[in-house]
């Protein structure tokens, strides 16, 4: 899978576990996004048709929704919440995992 990690999910460690998972991964920092707006963010994955992959949920979901209302559409977005608990909270290992299984479910 094609994938651009926004700022927030822009961890090395990530990147290099969906790397080796075998998925193509794209950071901000490869493409001069760094600190940008998630629309700026999510516009760049769609034009380089990648699933963007945030933890900003809510900014997410408002950008899905207008593209939608706006009869558009994008690759994807997959958004890791956190609810402030580190024992409920997805490591970078269980992000690969719920991709993984994400795509076996077709």
């Amino acid at each position: 899978m094609r994938l651009y990690l926004d700022d927030n999910m822009a961890s090395p460690l990530v990147a290099r576990l969906l790397g080796n998972a075998g998925h193509d991964v794209q950071l901000p920092i490869d493409v001069g996004m760094i600190g940008k707006d998630d629309a700026v963010h999510l516009t760049h994955a769609i034009g380089d048709d990648r699933v963007c992959l945030s933890e900003d949920y809510d900014d997410f979901e408002k950008l899905h929704n207008l593209i939608i209302r706006a009869q558009g559409h994008h690759p994807g977005i997959f958004a890791v919440r956190r609810d402030n608990d580190p024992k409920r909270d997805l490591k970078p290992s269980g992000i690969v995992r719920a991709i993984t299984k994400f795509l076996a479910a077709g």
